[in-house]
Order: C-alpha cells, then sequence, then structure tokens
C-alpha cells in the first residue's frame, strides 16, 4: 500500500456527507502540522476549514480542495459499502474516491515528497481545505478567503484538486469556469374555472411567448476560452391538480452558465426586457453562483502542463467546461486558479471510484508542479 493509497482510505472510510467533516481535517492537520505546516482551524456556523500554511515569504501557492462529500443515494444499490473503500482490480470504490479525498491524499503526500530534503524555499504553500463545497458553500472557501484578505494574505497561484481528467488523468485541466446565474421567475395570471377562460388569465399561455423568445435569444458567441452562453429552464410548474381549474401562476426555474463576454447585470436586463415586451406580470428572484474567470497561460498553467507532461508524457488540454468549483471564489482576489484531478466520470454516480494506479501518478505530478514553480526560485 502506498503512502497517498492509506490516506486516501483514511479519508474515505469518514461519512464526512456536507457539512460535518467528522474529523478528516483532523487527520489531514497531523500530517501537514509533522512537516512544518502551521495549522488554523476556522468554523463558521456548521463548516469546517483548515488554513494551514507553510513559509512566510511571497509568492504563495494553495492546494484546494473538500472533504464533504454528496449523499450516496441508495445504499443498496452498491457493489460495496460506500464508506468501506473496496479494491477491486486495482479500481477502489467508495463515496468521495474521486471527488476529491484522493486529490486531497496526494496533495498532503506530494509535499511530504517535496519538502522532505528541504528546510525552506523561496515562498510559502498553504491549503485550502473545507467541508462546504458540495452544499451551499456560503460557511467554506469564500468565509476563508474574507480571512485570508483581512489579513493580507494574498495568493499567487492556486491549485485545486477537483477530478477535471476525461479518459487519462492529465488529459484536460480546468485554466477557467463559466459563471452560473439563476432565476427563479413566477409569471402572475388569474385562477379560474376552465370552462370560463374570459374570466381567468392563463400564465401558461402567457409566458409561451416569452418562452420562445428566451430560448431562441442568441446571448454571445463566446470567446477563445468560452463556448457561448447557455439557458436552460430546469423546472416548470403550474397548476391545482384538477383538470378542470386554470392556474393562477406559473414558476419556472432556469439558469444561465456564461461567459466572459456577459456579466450579470447584462443578462439581467435583457431578460427582463423580454419578459416586459411580453407585458408579463411577474416577480423574478437571482441567484449568481459565480462570476466567470479566466487563468491565461502564466507559470501556474505552463508549470502544471509542463508537469503533466513529464509524468504522463501527454500533452494537456485546457477547459472551461463543466460546472461550478471553489476557483470562483479564489480568482477575483487575483490568484491564479487551475483545477487538476482525477477522472471524472463517476463523480456523484452510484459506485464512485479511481484506479489506484491513479492514485502515486497524480502525487508526482503535484510534486512536479512545487518542483516546477519553485526550484528556480
Amino acid at each position: 500500500m502506498t503512502a497517498t493509497l492509506d490516506l486516501a482510505k483514511q479519508l474515505i472510510s469518514i461519512p464526512s456527507i456536507t457539512p460535518d467533516d467528522k474529523g478528516c481535517q483532523k487527520i489531514i492537520a497531523q500530517r501537514l502540522e509533522a512537516i512544518g505546516f502551521n495549522i488554523k482551524n476556522l468554523r463558521y456556523g456548521e463548516v469546517d476549514n483548515l488554513w494551514a500554511r507553510l513559509g512566510t515569504q511571497s509568492p504563495l501557492f494553495v492546494f484546494a480542495g473538500h472533504t464533504d462529500v454528496v449523499p450516496t443515494g441508495p445504499v443498496e444499490q452498491w457493489s460495496s459499502d460506500p464508506f468501506t473503500p473496496t479494491i477491486r482490480n486495482d479500481v477502489m470504490t467508495a463515496r468521495g474516491t474521486a471527488d476529491m479525498k484522493s486529490s486531497i491524499a496526494a496533495m498532503v503526500c506530494a509535499c511530504e515528497n517535496f519538502f522532505k530534503d528541504k528546510s525552506s524555499i523561496n515562498g510559502s504553500v498553504a491549503f485550502l481545505i473545507t467541508s462546504d463545497e458540495e452544499g451551499p458553500a456560503t460557511d467554506g472557501t469564500v468565509k476563508v478567503i474574507e480571512y485570508l484578505e483581512n489579513k493580507n494574505e494574498k495568493i499567487d497561484w492556486c491549485l485545486v484538486g477537483e477530478p477535471s481528467s476525461t479518459n487519462t488523468l492529465g488529459d484536460v485541466i480546468k485554466n477557467g469556469r463559466r459563471g452560473s446565474l439563476s432565476g427563479d421567475l413566477t409569471i402572475h395570471g388569474t385562477q379560474g374555472h376552465i370552462a370560463y377562460p374570459h374570466l381567468a388569465d392563463n400564465p401558461i399561455h402567457l409566458f409561451s411567448g416569452a418562452l420562445q423568445d428566451l430560448s431562441a435569444e442568441v446571448w454571445d458567441n463566446g470567446n477563445d476560452h468560452f463556448p457561448p452562453t447557455s439557458f436552460q429552464i430546469s423546472n416548470i410548474n403550474a397548476g391545482t391538480g384538477a383538470t378542470n381549474v386554470i392556474p393562477g401562476e406559473l414558476n419556472v426555474q432556469f439558469n444561465l452558465r456564461f461567459s466572459t463576454e456577459l456579466n450579470e447585470s447584462s443578462i439581467k436586463q435583457r431578460i427582463e426586457s423580454i419578459l416586459d415586451s411580453h407585458k408579463l406580470s411577474y416577480t423574478l428572484d437571482w441567484t449568481l453562483s459565480g462570476h466567470p474567470f479566466i487563468t491565461p497561460d502564466g507559470a501556474l498553467v505552463e508549470a502544471t502542463k509542463q508537469a503533466i507532461q513529464s509524468v504522463c508524457g501527454i500533452q494537456t488540454e485546457l477547459s472551461t467546461a463543466g460546472g461550478t468549483s471553489d476557483g470562483r471564489f479564489i480568482a477575483p482576489t487575483g490568484a491564479q486558479v487551475v483545477e487538476l484531478g482525477p477522472i471524472n466520470d463517476s463523480i456523484h454516480k452510484i459506485d464512485e471510484n479511481i484506479n489506484i494506479k491513479q492514485l502515486e501518478t497524480l502525487t508526482e505530478v503535484y510534486t512536479a508542479v512545487l518542483n516546477n514553480l519553485f526550484s528556480h526560485r
């Protein structure tokens, strides 16, 4: 059993469903403290956060990740207990294997390797670990960033251990993410008897024209880093359940994943303009989950690409696809941010898994990133 596999199994065996860390961060802190990291535990509400730093100088490189995992779903559908790491034919199955306790284990072991023969470096290395990434994400990384900003601790480079790979480890790294803006729209009509439509106002019918316009709208054409902005309706609901009642309200929930060609205010203005053009009576509540960000070619992207090339022997692809990550809270500080982790085809699924051969490879890649960033300093 390798050091990375051993630590990964320790962490994965803990049922740390959001937001309950259940002691994962204590294990991580003990390992980091043993090699010289200063430990700061930051608890906000029900969320545990770990800030561990070795060194006081700039530049500051941060490994970021989360110890919380999503619920297992029906346990009886798993091929083995979801919190008992089970290895068959080099594949380890359990919740959190790919997303993302294996990444954290590889990060810790990479630092143990990197600092083994070093008393200091020209710079600092830190860990930002939260137990609130899979949930509301209100008391996790965003709060730690506020804490660091107040202390004037500036992150220069950040590697997030999210599962970025598609077919083989390291084939894709994320150097940005799209923004995410959700709307909760209620169209107000007048309820009535379905046989007397002149005495009612059907919100489904009222909204039909606006729905067509919203769906057909070309929001932008994307750019070199981002695909065109996407508008999607996730839920639509109306009616009392009776077949002879015209509903009084229609609720529509939608989301836009948007590029750097747009911003929050311009999207809101365009959507409200379309709704107003149809003379609708409506209520609209907005939720911004994150702004789009991009880390262009620079020290961190180059160090990561070179590490993948040297360890895995492949050219990596830069991507901004996928959902949001905690990188959205770190990038606005001016930090360069990339995401690199295991293959993501089983994340959040029944029988989430990782090939254990990836663990040592990922550890070597993370170690190489550190060497590439700090060896010349």
